[in-house]
């Protein structure tokens, strides 16, 4: 079935409205000459009294792959919510590079500035093949009739064919995306993503209930990202962190306890005795 058939019909349902984003705005001019591309700087946010984070001082560089971690309650879901306009600090700066101030910008105007966040739960469309939901997802004009009568050009196709090569979907691309895996939804998703072409892709607990071959290409694709994305992955598993980590930053009570490689943060004292243990 032709992708303007489908789209009619899920539009009959109410289910695509909320993806058919207005037109994506002219990119900022992004400043990135000093190195980081995310700058948090004295971040303290309360909720009825409970400190999530507290004088939080982040630096992301451009084309980096970070992990966080910490134990639950330390502020990560947090820092994320600041990051894409969820949330918004009693004091403190973010920067988008030198010179975007994601505080003066709304949710839907920090996505299309350049920064993406994943959730731990896949969301793709799952009654359209793995194609279609890239297509969909792809930076371009997203009012109703823009979507509905739009053709890709021959860049757009290779972008899309890059792309299932990139989250290793290429053999399933005509398959509907509610038959795939739990972790195939992960890479699709992803995939999605890198539809928008971002900046910064915020990933949460990306192996959550993947199998152990999953979680290994889920590794690979990640690692694959690095020098052409700002990574920034919060997870659990730490199996899987040492397999990823180049920069691990841990932490707790809504500050950074510690930040370094994988053999630094595990050996710290401090780190061993609040969340990795003895």
């Amino acid at each position: 079935m032709e992708l303007l058939t489908i789209t009619r019909q899920l539009m009959r349902r109410g289910k695509v409205f909320d993806f058919l984003i207005p037109e994506p705005v002219q990119d900022s001019a992004l400043d990135t000459t000093h190195g980081p591309i995310l700058y948090l700087e004295d971040i303290s946010v309360s909720f009825d009294g409970f400190r999530a984070l507290n004088k939080l001082n982040l630096y992301i560089d451009e084309g980096e792959l970070r992990c966080i971690i910490g134990p639950n309650g330390a502020g990560k879901t947090t820092m994320m919510d600041l990051i894409t306009g969820k949330t918004k600090p009693d004091t403190g700066s973010v920067f988008f590079g030198q010179n975007i101030d994601l505080l003066k910008l709304d949710e839907p105007a920090i996505a299309q500035a350049g920064i993406c966040r994943k959730f731990q739960k896949p969301t793709v469309f799952e009654q359209l093949p793995v194609f279609n939901n890239l297509e969909l997802a792809m930076r371009t004009d997203k009012r109703v009739w823009s979507t509905l009568f739009a053709k890709l050009s021959g860049e757009q196709n290779d972008f899309i064919d890059e792309t299932l090569e990139t989250i290793g979907l290429k053999e399933l691309s005509h398959q509907e995306a509610g038959s795939l895996s739990h972790g195939q939804k992960q890479w699709l998703e992803i995939g999605m993503l890198l539809m928008q072409q971002p900046k910064v892709l915020l990933v949460d607990e990306p192996v959550a209930g993947m199998t152990h071959q999953e979680t290994e290409r889920t590794a690979e694709l990640l690692l694959a990202l690095e020098g052409k994305h700002s990574v920034v992955v919060v997870e659990h598993d730490m199996e899987f962190v040492r397999s990823i980590a180049r920069k691990v930053t841990v932490l707790h009570e809504g500050s950074v306890l510690a930040e370094g490689s994988m053999n630094e943060v595990q050996n710290n004292a401090r780190v061993i005795e609040v969340y990795l243990g003895s």
